[in-house]
């Protein structure tokens, strides 16, 4: 014990593990996780190329195991497990993970979907002709060799590398404290930057991204945009917004439906579990609008087919492929690389130039390698003329030896030989006696004489230097052109689904029971007042048309309740159908809710200075600016306060300034300011607007423009109306009664609605059986007030009109809806005019109103 404690020396532990694990740290990152800058290869791959090199496995041989690359790696080189160096050489020969594979496999060495490459014992490999490119002139003491791990042989420390291979296969890698993550590029781009870095040394960023415009991935797809490129090329680190390519193909044998068919994905992205993920998110609801999903991938290439559900908005849902899934992902860039045994990161430039520096060097030994064989050459050449010349004292000279070495000596001395050319001489067959083998010996010293003058040449000067390595680029680039596979196209930013939608205008209809659609505003003909109508709406038992406005596509909508809750729903949501379709529930729009729907307005724009008018069945108001309203949860705000047995009837918008028109069913209307309403919150009840008689509730709420010279058009439940001219309603204060407007009566029906229409107007009228007729305003005759009107619509004895819209231009308002009327050629159809109405069908009396309609 005491002898061994002698030997023993005292530490700082603290130390001792610093240095350790510095030591380890640096043997992780040069000696495993990082590659060279100068060839691209980790030592793993390097020494996989090498001894399948050693081995004879070139491409123009026959394929061997890869158990004996394996086995003589692990043997000769790489002192690790069998999977490590198997993985690397598998990850070599996959086309969707290499740019330019440097193994040529046999067999089954997986697949895009993540599947294992079959054991070693199974599959055969060899190398391909890019891969032979990386190791040319390596016997030509073109780099510099090491020992290998135990002392048995040498390996290479760099392999000369022919083309930038850091650049064309990438490479990633993570150490100690540190990873490398370099994408791919195209093996032509790569090299045209290199020729380009020789041709300008003072080139430009700007000018390599004409050369390279990015990375070229083996899965092709696409980039998304092109900042995270120049980050990466100027810097070292970005980020590449990757993304797959797809398209639309209808389905056959089906009505308009379509199917999104993907062919590419994003670099490294794993198939299989991208469809699970698509899966996932249709189960979770994410992603709706999905029916099927199968992948059709063979040996002629991808194709992931997604099929849709008939209405839905395909290009929306491919937005949200992109949004939620690996479809588009993101590429994260760090040029990190080992550089003079060093880590370092580096731009693209500095890639460029160091690779350059690496052909120079291996260009420069090699022309000393052949210089020196050359002339080594020449010099025995020199000798062989010499002796030729005079071969009869030669072979005297070697007859009257006693061996060889008593002849060398001799002819040295004689002819001047040195001792190589000497014993070349003893050597040489008589066959080289010959004239001819003469003139062959003249010939091949003429060649090595050029040769190296040519050599000296290069050696000599840097620029012949540099030409020579450029020309040799020429070779390796024209070998093996390839084009570019991954497309950059300039940057969308954030997936934005209006850029995705077409903006048009939309007829929207909403049943009774809650059913809404949207419809093309060009399915709708125009007909003459007192005709049939179209069907608008294809009604079905206990349900009938409620609404009718028109939306455009990229508006966002407020959606009031009866309750007071207002939610926001985008309008392309709504399915579009045609007019026979019945529609989607509106509670599938919208967020846990099953309340009736009574108003929808177009969402408040940001510098929009406007106030809402809200109207309960009872006759109650409230008015509120509309910017209270344009920040609204995913699951709905409150927007109205209902009192006890009463419900909201109404939300229109308007500025305080204009006046309000309210009407009931019994036929009478209230014209009076906005300002008399003072601006409440959100979660309020209002004050009253109109008092109501018994058994009476409101029947529209309408905004006035102001122009006395316009028209009040109301419109009975049978199909009868009247154009009063607004001069008519004199303006009185909130609360009262109002005045009569319309009588109402067996004839008439109760009042429907009221509109502020013009002459050049045209309106859209909707039964409850769904019937739907669309007329000029011009074609109504003007009545007094407390009148009956004249037909417009023809309607059966159990028919009644319960919706009424305008359809105007310039996106003036339609009682809170907005509506443009398509420009679009009317459809032209034959039907019967209905004469207009006789005077005897007109109540022309304008008798005062009685006290009872008089303000209270």
């Amino acid at each position: 014990m005491e002898g061994i404690a002698k030997n023993l020396i005292n530490i700082d532990i603290t130390d001792e593990m610093k240095n350790s694990y510095l030591d380890y740290s640096m043997s992780v990152i040069v000696g495993r996780a990082l590659p060279d800058v100068r060839d691209g290869l980790k030592p793993v791959h390097r020494r996989i190329l090498y001894a399948m090199f050693r081995e004879g496995l070139l491409s123009n041989r026959r394929y061997s195991k890869c158990a004996g690359v394996v086995g003589e790696v692990l043997k000769k080189y790489h002192p690790h497990g069998d999977s490590a160096v198997y993985d690397a050489l598998v990850r070599m020969a996959q086309s969707w993970n290499m740019s330019a594979p440097l193994v040529n496999g046999q067999g089954n060495f997986g697949s895009v979907d993540g599947d294992p490459a079959a054991a070693y014992r199974y599959t055969e490999c060899k190398m391909t002709r890019v891969a032979e490119s990386l190791l040319v002139d390596i016997d030509k003491d073109t780099v510099n060799f090491g020992p290998n791990f135990d002392g048995s042989t040498e390996e290479p420390l760099v392999l000369p590398a022919a083309y930038p291979n850091l650049l064309v296969n990438g490479s990633e890698g993570i150490a100690v404290g540190m990873a490398t993550k370099i994408p791919p590029h195209n093996l032509t781009e790569a090299i045209n930057a290199v020729i380009g870095v020789i041709d300008n040394p003072d080139i430009t960023l700007d000018e390599l991204l004409e050369i390279i415009p990015g990375p070229d991935f083996p899965t092709a797809a696409q980039i998304n945009g092109r900042s995270g490129i120049r980050d990466a090329y100027s810097t070292g680190r970005g980020k590449v917004r990757m993304r797959g390519k797809a398209h639309f193909e209808e389905i056959k044998g089906s009505n308009d439906r379509y199917a999104i068919i993907v062919t590419e994905i994003p670099y490294q992205v794993n198939k299989s579990r991208l469809l699970k993920e698509i899966v996932r998110l249709v189960k979770d609801k994410k992603i709706e609008g999905i029916s099927a999903l199968r992948d059709e991938s063979d040996r002629q290439g991808m194709r992931i087919v997604v099929e849709l559900k008939r209405d839905v908005m395909k290009e929306v849902v491919l937005s949200k492929l992109w949004k939620h899934t690996a479809l588009q992902t993101t590429f994260g860039v760090h040029f990190l690389a080992i550089v003079n045994n060093k880590p370092m990161t580096l731009t693209l430039k500095g890639i460029l130039e160091r690779y350059l520096s690496h052909r120079r060097d291996v260009t420069i030994r090699r022309c000393r390698f052949d210089l020196r064989k050359a002339n080594a050459r020449l010099h025995l050449l020199e000798g062989y003329l010499i002796a030729l010349s005079a071969i009869d004292e030669v072979i005297q000279t070697i007859r009257s030896s006693k061996d060889g070495d008593e002849a060398r000596p001799k002819l040295m001395e004689r002819f001047g030989f040195s001792e190589i050319q000497a014993q070349a001489i003893l050597n040489m067959r008589l066959q080289r006696l010959t004239g001819l083998e003469v003139d062959k010996i003249k010939a091949e010293q003429a060649e090595l004489t050029a040769l190296v003058a040519h050599l000296e040449l290069l050696l000599g000067s840097d620029s012949e230097l540099l030409k020579q390595i450029r020309k040799e680029l020429v070779e390796v680039r024209d070998r093996y052109i390839t084009k570019r596979r991954t497309e950059i196209v300039e940057s969308t930013g954030d997936i934005s689904l209006l850029d995705l939608i077409e903006d048009k205008e939309m007829v929207i209809t909403l049943s009774l029971r809650g059913y809404v659609k949207r419809m093309a505003v060009e399915e709708f003909r125009e007909q003459r007042r007192g005709g049939k109508g179209m069907r608008g709406l294809k009604s079905r038992n206990e349900d009938s048309a409620q609404e009718i406005f028109m939306a455009n596509t990229h508006s966002e909508l407020l959606v009031f309740t009866e309750t007071g809750i207002v939610y926001k729903l985008p309008a392309y949501k709504i399915p579009e159908s045609s007019r026979n379709a019945f529609g989607t529930p509106i509670v599938n729009l919208l967020p846990n809710t099953s309340e009736r729907v009574v108003s929808v307005l177009k969402a408040p724009e940001k510098d929009e200075d406007i106030d809402l008018f809200f109207c309960s069945k009872k006759g109650q108001m409230k008015r509120s600016s509309f910017s209270l309203y344009r920040n609204i949860r995913s699951n709905g705000l409150i927007a109205y306060k209902c009192g006890e047995e009463d419900s909201l009837f109404k939300v229109i918008k308007a500025p305080k300034e204009k006046q309000i028109l309210i009407s009931t069913k019994q036929g009478y209307a209230m014209r009076c300011e906005g300002s008399e309403f003072r601006p409440l919150g959100r979660n309020t009840i209002g004050v009253r607007g109109l008092k109501l008689r018994e058994n009476d509730e409101i029947a529209s709420l309408i905004v006035l423009s102001g122009d006395e010279q316009r028209k009040l058009l109301t419109i009975s439940e049978n199909g009868y109306g009247k154009r009063t001219p607004l001069s008519e309603y004199r303006v009185q204060k909130r609360g009262g009664l109002g005045i009569l407007d319309i009588n109402t009566g067996d004839r008439n029906g109760l009042a429907v609605t009221v509109l502020l229409v013009e002459d050049d107007d045209k309106i859209m009228l909707l039964t409850n059986k769904g019937q739907l007729i669309k007329i000029p305003v011009r074609n109504i005759r003007e009545c007094g007030r407390n009148t009956k009107g004249v037909r417009l619509m023809r309607v059966a004895d159990d028919e009644i009109i319960v919706s009424v819209a305008k359809v105007v231009d310039n996106n003036d308002e339609i009682e809170g809806i907005e509506g443009i009327e398509s420009e679009a050629s009317v459809e032209t159809e034959s039907s019967k005019d209905i004469p207009s109405a006789d005077a005897s069908e007109l109540n022309t009396g304008n008798a005062e109103p009685t006290s009872t309609e008089q303000d209270n």
